[in-house]
């Protein structure tokens, strides 16, 4: 199809399925649901296929889950990265992080080429005693509170994956496990993601007006967070160099992007630890909650990973290079983010005049994906609901699976962490796994809230250990 092709029909000219009952002017605007956005346009796509759309006071949002057109907004040449809501209001905090760059802004390139080598998988090697001491830490902080306690995970998983990011990325402790209060940053910062997910789809004039105090507080968070930053930055810069570097901040400080010779300024430098705070916990902390709520209500399924860990480690620790031998757990961790992708979607924009599913985007009009549809498409086999780690099996992988399983989204812009990710998932899901068992509250059915990110709600396991730490 040319290029002219594209141009015969105009996005007015755009007839998709919708929410019936639509009102004029008003729209779709009785289907509004704001604090459960991501799975209300899962249900959407449900109830009116592969592609469909909402019409919100004027505001057409159109919802891509079927595994064609999904495919046909991944192509590069037609479709980029397109920042929706919530993330754009990121950028009060993060600015031009990675995670939150325009296509079109420079420092995103220069920080992703001097960064990108401290992602890939040989550099995990570095990491990886961290990640081990961090899950150590927690748990051993679960011993200590002793048996027969009901922990609150979801909250467990943000301390461990903040501890780990924080020691990884700029050589700091939070003291997640030992501290009576946490640290002033986590609070702020924490305060700071519940009110951009909060606010996301309100009005400025509603902001300055009922929520006026929380607005100012937001506004002294993203200061203090900025400035707490920005200290620990300079400290570092003032310290004598470290031979081989330490963490991706000494890295930041003393490398040169490859292309310009330029170094990274400061305000680049604090936009990509805030980055590293927002992507690299919250992101983590999430499937390691799901993952540990499938593995409690799936004893049979926890039983196999810890035969798998004590195999693999049955000469002493869990090495770096032992990791990768945890198949059966990687398979667990993929099933997990297949069901519940904590980045549960992403947005598209059009370069150009083109079509999906035989429908005209005119260039500059975008759509969000929904991954929570995608993931469970037929495509997956019988009753994709069901978690089944063992669909991961090479012979029963979907043949497109490049197109039906997007976590870490799409494209150049791709989470530039994912080895990160699953080194530091794996390494902490063997340990606890390991030396804990896991018991699951009878009495309780899954419940998923919504911030930037995905993860289980009210979740509480009883967690008794296994083995001293």
């Amino acid at each position: 199809m040319t290029t002219t092709d594209y141009r015969r029909q105009n996005a007015s000219d755009r007839v998709l399925p919708h929410p019936p009952y639509r009102i004029p002017l008003l729209g779709d605007l009785w289907d509004l649901h704001v604090t459960d956005s991501s799975q209300w346009g899962w249900r959407g796509a449900q109830k009116y296929g592969a592609i469909y759309e909402r019409n919100i006071l004027g505001s057409r949002v159109t919802y891509v889950s079927g595994p064609a057109e999904v495919a046909e907004v991944n192509n590069e040449d037609r479709w980029a990265k397109f920042l929706g809501v919530p993330i754009r209001n990121l950028r009060a905090v993060a600015g031009d992080g990675l995670f939150t760059a325009h296509n079109s802004e420079p420092n995103w390139a220069e920080a992703h080429a001097i960064l990108a080598p401290a992602f890939q998988q040989s550099a995990m090697r570095t990491y990886h005693y961290t990640m081990v001491e961090s899950t150590r830490q927690l748990l051993r902080y679960w011993g200590s509170q002793g048996d027969d306690v009901w922990h609150d995970v979801s909250a467990d998983m943000s301390k461990l994956a903040l501890d780990v990011i924080g020691r990884v990325a700029f050589g700091f402790d939070f003291e997640t496990f030992t501290r009576a209060e946490p640290h002033d940053l986590v609070v702020r910062f924490q305060r700071v993601l519940r009110y951009i997910n909060r606010a996301a789809y309100s009005h400025p004039l509603v902001e300055a007006t009922v929520f006026r105090s929380q607005r100012d507080q937001h506004r002294a968070d993203i200061a203090a967070v900025h400035r707490i930053v920005d200290d620990i930055v300079a400290t570092r810069r003032a310290e004598p160099a470290r031979s081989g570097g330490g963490d991706l901040l000494d890295l930041m400080l003393t490398s040169r992007n490859p292309e310009t010779n330029e170094p990274l300024s400061d305000e680049n430098i604090r936009n990509q630890i805030l980055t590293f705070l927002v992507a690299g916990q919250e992101t983590s902390a999430g499937v390691m909650s799901f993952a540990l709520h499938f593995l409690s209500t799936h004893p049979e399924v926890a039983d196999k990973v810890r035969g798998e860990v004590e195999t693999v480690c049955s000469e002493g620790e869990l090495t770096y290079d032992r990791v990768a031998k945890l198949r059966y757990l990687r398979r667990v961790v993929d099933e997990t983010l297949r069901l519940w992708p904590v980045a549960p979607g992403y947005f598209r924009k059009a370069k150009q005049d083109t079509r999906v599913g035989g429908h005209p985007f005119e260039a500059g009009e975008w759509v969000f994906v929904v991954l929570l549809q995608l993931h469970r498409d037929q495509a997956w086999g019988d009753n994709p609901e069901a978690f089944d780690p063992d669909r991961w099996e090479r012979d029963r992988r979907p043949a497109d699976l490049a197109n039906l399983y997007k976590p870490f989204g799409t494209g150049m812009r791709a989470c530039i962490g994912r080895q990160f990710a699953y080194q530091e998932i794996l390494t902490a899901l063997a340990l606890i796994v390991r030396n804990s068992e896991l018991t699951a509250n009878p009495d309780y059915e899954l419940k998923i809230v919504e911030s930037i990110t995905l993860r289980p709600s009210e979740l509480k396991l009883r967690i008794n250990r296994r083995s001293a730490i």
